[in-house]
């Protein structure tokens, strides 16, 4: 059987915290609100387009609500859609380490609460989409990160149980939704969070996604075979 390895997109594959900030700090501009600084945006990611709104305009002084949200997430969205990949650029050793865990027999998944559309739309640019098995977006069930429905959702996509998947991220929905649904978890300490990670349920952490491998060597002690 094959083993699953599920990845979260933003502060995990790819850095794309200057986009996403470039395109929030536009909606707030359109609102005739300032820009807010990188480093705060960044903290605001990994938990949707809307909850990123929330953050960002209450953080900017005029908190946003109900349909006005909703019509920000919406010109949000198809704002980033067409501006992506202005600097947003794969974390060193990813495209090298995806290829060589997919070699080794791993089926791949991105698990992300970014929307399905702005997921691929990334991954075709940046020639990493065909690298995986499967992409489930923040839209793709009725449920996400940190519901563990969605991580059970990509697995299921995948025909590959639990016991023999693992999940990698950066942010603490991606461990909760591991650890709601009995899945191993890996750390990305290289990404946007600032989690205890342990105390989360994280087996390691990894400081370059190159490490991962050899994570995954120990966690998959027996061969894998695709």
């Amino acid at each position: 059987m094959r083993r699953a390895v599920c990845l979260d997109l933003d502060g995990t594959l790819i850095d794309s915290a200057p986009d996403i900030a470039a395109a929030l700090n536009r909606r707030l501009a359109a609102s005739g609100l300032g820009p807010l600084s990188l480093a705060a945006i960044t903290r605001m990611i990994g938990d949707g387009a809307k909850v990123l709104l929330t953050r960002g305009f209450a953080a900017a002084g005029r908190p946003i609500s109900g349909p006005a949200l909703d019509d920000e997430a919406a010109a949000y969205i198809a704002d980033y859609e067409r501006n992506a990949l202005i600097e947003t650029r794969p974390y060193p050793g990813v495209p090298e380490t995806l290829a060589a865990l997919a070699d080794a027999g791993h089926a791949l998944a991105v698990v992300t609460n970014k929307p399905a559309e702005a997921t691929r739309i990334v991954l075709d640019a940046l020639g990493l989409a065909g690298m995986f098995a499967t992409v489930a977006g923040g839209d793709s069930f009725p449920v996400r990160k940190p519901d563990p429905g969605h991580l059970l959702g990509a697995l299921a996509a995948l025909d590959i149980p639990s016991s023999r998947a693992v999940m990698v991220g950066d942010h603490r929905n991606d461990l909760l939704a591991a650890r709601g649904a009995g899945i191993a978890s890996v750390y990305a300490a290289f990404g946007y969070g600032e989690e205890d990670h342990a105390a989360l349920g994280a087996i390691a952490a990894i400081d370059r996604f190159a490490d991962l491998p050899g994570v995954l060597t120990t966690l998959f002690a027996a061969p894998v075979r695709a």
